[in-house]
């Protein structure tokens, strides 16, 4: 067997280098547990949720999840605009991960 060398090694081409950009930021990772636990979701129950995020970073943060396909966003043509965000077929085969983080959690909480 031969032993792996560092100064040949890429992370960024692992799968945890990619699934980490999918996730990363303050609030990405609350919003999917947010979608997991009480879908469908509105943006003013989200922001309630997540309790200090700005409506910028909040509004950013789900366009990049909708844009790499992990949640979906439903819009309802009324007055005034009622808009719905759940979790795609591929967000919901990532709460497996998120899964095992939070039994994780509850297992090592001081």
């Amino acid at each position: 067997m031969t032993a792996k060398r560092i100064d040949e090694a890429d992370f960024s081409a692992t799968g945890y280098s990619y699934t980490l950009s999918l996730i990363a930021g303050k609030y990405k990772p609350i919003i999917l547990y947010c979608l997991m636990e009480y879908e469908p979701v509105r943006f003013n129950e989200m922001r309630r949720y997540l309790g200090g995020a700005a409506d910028k970073t909040l509004s950013r943060h789900l366009k990049e999840l909708e844009r790499d396909g992990l949640i979906r966003r439903r819009m309802y043509p009324e007055i005034p605009p009622k808009v719905e965000y759940t979790l795609t077929e591929r967000g919901r085969s990532l709460m497996r991960v998120l899964d095992l983080l939070c039994t994780w959690g509850n297992e090592n909480r001081p």
